[in-house]
């Protein structure tokens, strides 16, 4: 039997700390003297209200869990989240509908950047602030989860990185605790520098924070509808990237860099892998961009790498219109933007270690057909990686290609343009923020689409941001039974 105890005990913390952190943009509008100080305080009190009341109806009960609470918790705690961080913009002067502010702290919370805000420009800086801190917040909590949760759960190969101390459900939240202060220090310190390299880049101190926010959590808003092209700034597209790149290596391996040293990190055959990926793209679309424009290399090399690093890590920047790219530079970025970065960090899409270990696994494969009779084993990182990781690594691919097919035809059947949909339900799955086209690429958003889209996609974010599994299974009868 289920207890809901545990669950109601964690969401209501995790709602309470949301409403903590929604007076920090009150607490600004009151310095600006702007009126919209209310809205973020009643919105932070019922939101208090609730999380304290919950956490005060689960008194009682400690932090053990069975693995059937934990699938609840963890796709629960996020739903949540984004119901009660879509008050402020429903309440704003922005005239959001709930659908629209609750797509606004979805995409926020999961990392994922797609907006339904036109006016960025001239929005109040309380709301630019709170979607900043959605994010930053979306990103240390992905972490947790990817680190404490998703291995335990065994969700899409996630076992790989099982640690230790979290080996067992009962052990989740104790143990979750204690580690996430060493990552959320490491954290903070990488927002922290990158703010200031913001600032030393030419952004005003307001810039460089909300910016530094999301890139380390590789979310992608910003304070402006046209991204990065505000800017139209070598020195702090250089920032940005090299912000991008740190939010999609595995912070567990910061920690263990900070001992052995910076070397460590390339010691990892993941993040050699994400390396070697983001360059190898990188370079393909600088070359052909040079080869088909009039433009120099170094200055399609300054947007290939900064656009390219914008999607592969799903954080979603812009410093240029990529649809003007031509064919191939359009398939190669929607190819990107499934790609995502390492397990273990702020970045989404399908990571960089499954198509690693499908890749050996098609090796083995092949192997096996030339020499029948011999004995070869499939290793990852220095370990046998056992067939039930493999098993789990195809159905994750399977699920997100089929999930990919059905939302890209619900957005269809909406009346969305086929290239639209597949885009924006790319973008919405592998939570990378922009689409292709008119209407949800680089120069445009996704406000125009209807109602009924915006749920999907929100749902589609949601997926991608717990890895499809973690909320599937929510919804299979096996699941429910005593």
């Amino acid at each position: 039997m289920i207890d809901h105890r545990p669950i109601l005990l964690v969401i209501g913390i995790l709602l309470a700390t949301l409403g903590c952190a929604m007076m920090i943009p009150a607490l600004l509008e009151v310095a600006l003297e702007q009126d919209g100080w209310v809205v973020f305080a009643a919105s932070s009190v019922l939101t208090l209200f609730f999380g304290i009341a919950m956490a005060i109806a689960s008194r009682g009960k400690t932090g053990n869990l069975s693995l059937r609470e934990a699938f609840l918790l963890t796709t629960f705690s996020w739903v949540f989240l984004a119901a009660f961080g879509a008050i402020p913009f429903a309440w704003s002067n922005l005239g959001l509908s709930y659908t629209d502010a609750f797509f606004e702290s979805m995409s926020g919370l999961t990392t994922t950047g797609a907006t339904v805000i036109v006016g960025l420009d001239t929005a109040p800086r309380g709301l630019i602030l709170w979607r900043s801190l959605l994010q930053w917040l979306g990103g240390i909590g992905i972490i947790v989860m990817a680190i404490a949760v998703l291995p335990m759960l065994q969700i899409g190969g996630m076992q790989l990185f099982k640690v230790e101390a979290f080996d067992a459900p009962e052990k989740i939240l104790p143990r979750a605790t204690q580690i996430s202060g060493s990552l959320s220090s490491i954290y903070l310190i990488f927002t922290v520098a990158c703010a200031f390299g913001y600032f030393i880049a030419g952004m005003d101190y307001f810039d460089a924070i909300v910016h530094a926010m999301t890139t380390i959590a590789t979310g992608g808003y910003g304070a402006y509808d046209s991204s990065f092209q505000e800017f139209n700034d070598a020195g702090i597209e250089f920032v940005a990237i090299i912000g991008m790149i740190l939010g999609s290596i595995p912070f567990l391996l910061y920690l263990k860099g900070f001992r052995l040293g910076p070397l460590e990190l390339l010691k990892d055959e993941q993040v050699r892998g994400f390396l070697i990926a983001l360059s190898f793209f990188i370079l393909v679309l600088a070359i052909q961009q040079s080869l088909t424009s009039e433009v120099g290399f170094l200055t399609n090399l300054r947007h290939s790498a900064f656009n390219v690093t914008s999607l592969m890590t799903g954080t979603g920047y812009v410093s240029t219109d990529y649809n003007q790219w031509g064919n191939f530079a359009i398939g190669l970025v929607f190819l990107v933007m499934f790609v995502g970065g390492c397990s273990g960090s702020t970045s989404c899409g399908i990571k960089i270690f499954r198509f690693q270990v499908m890749y050996s696994a098609l090796q083995h494969r092949i192997k096996t057909l030339i020499y029948p009779s011999g004995m070869f084993a499939i290793n990852y990182n220095g370990h046998t990686v056992s067939q039930q990781v493999i098993s789990s690594v195809m159905s994750f691919f399977f699920l997100f290609v089929l999930f990919f097919l059905l939302l890209s035809l619900s957005l269809e059947m909406l009346g969305l343009d086929s290239l639209t949909a597949m885009s924006a339900s790319a973008s919405a799955l592998a939570n990378v923020g922009p689409g292709l086209g008119d209407m949800v690429g680089p120069n445009g958003n996704f406000s125009k689409l209807p109602d009924a889209a915006k749920w999907l996609l929100s749902f589609g974010m949601l997926l991608g941001r717990l890895e499809l599994f973690a909320v599937l299974v929510l919804f299979t009868p096996s699941f429910w039974r005593r």
